[in-house]
């Protein structure tokens, strides 16, 4: 048996037998979401809670000034920031400007890929935001918001960190970029929504993680995971499906048109997505 099909077998024994180590989310992460839950909380504990992780709270006053949150008076502390970003979207912001801590390894090839899948998953982001509020504007529909497609994009590919570092360990593989990617296209959604569980999130979030490549699985009403899609297609992660998402999207009423997504406006919105994670 090759190196590379011993890789993909104890992959998926690991899977089946529940033995993959996944990854944790980070402790601030942990703590914003847990305060964020509690139903008695404010404004000025929250903050406290912020303040206690220096590159979060610089990250949270950066966001509050931001074209992203649509302000021109700049705050200066992390108790203005809270405030001006609110409470209901301080828990999945944080937690996605945690999650970049994941994306790091010891192993300098490792090390590498890692930085690529970040990148590529911040410019999904950054393209799906751009996308839903595009849709917002011309729909005047606001059941979805962009603090959780943030989020939801962010965890579309959280699959690959597992493989990555289980990869780490058979170094042979590494010769081969196409069996990595043949690897993270067959397991890759099963493991990310095997993490988004363990973490706690909505289903939506789950489902996003594990079945965003399938485009036979489609919501009733556009959702999450259409912009998921848009964004990733746009960022060239699914070369032999990008037409049929956009088409898919045109049909489902997403986007009006694939011109739209190359539109100076578009252009403008995704560039200040991306800033949040500069």
């Amino acid at each position: 048996m090759s190196t590379q099909n011993a890789l993909l077998t104890i992959l998926n024994e690991k899977i089946n037998n529940d033995t993959l180590v996944l990854p944790t989310l980070p402790a601030i992460a942990l703590k914003v979401r847990k305060a964020a839950d509690n139903p008695d909380i404010n404004l000025n504990q929250m903050a406290d809670v912020i303040g206690k992780d220096p590159s979060l709270s610089a990250r949270m006053i950066k966001i509050a000034n931001s074209a992203y949150m649509g302000r021109a008076v700049k705050v200066n502390s992390i108790n203005q920031a809270v405030t001006r970003i609110g409470l209901v979207q301080i828990k999945n912001i944080a937690t996605a400007l945690a999650m970049e801590q994941l994306f790091v390894s010891r192993n300098d090839v490792v090390a590498d890929l890692m930085k690529r899948e970040w990148d590529n998953t911040v410019a999904v982001v950054a393209n799906a935001m751009a996308a839903l509020q595009l849709y917002i504007k011309r729909t005047k529909k606001r059941e979805m918001n962009l603090d959780t497609i943030t989020l939801a994009a962010l965890v579309h590919n959280i699959g690959v960190l597992p493989i990555l570092t289980e990869a780490e360990r058979h170094e042979e593989v590494f010769a081969s970029p196409t069996f990595l990617e043949v690897a993270i296209g067959k397991l890759s959604g099963r493991i990310g929504g095997s993490i988004t569980r363990v973490w706690g999130f909505g289903q939506p979030f789950v489902e996003i993680a594990e079945y965003w490549r399938d485009l036979s699985v489609l919501p009733e009403n556009v959702a999450y995971i259409d912009f998921v899609r848009v964004g990733a297609a746009l960022t060239g992660k699914v070369a032999n499906q990008k037409d049929a998402i956009l088409n898919l999207a045109i049909q489902r009423g997403v986007i009006e048109d694939v011109h739209e997504l190359s539109s100076d406006e578009f252009i403008e919105m995704r560039d200040a997505a991306k800033q949040i994670f500069a």
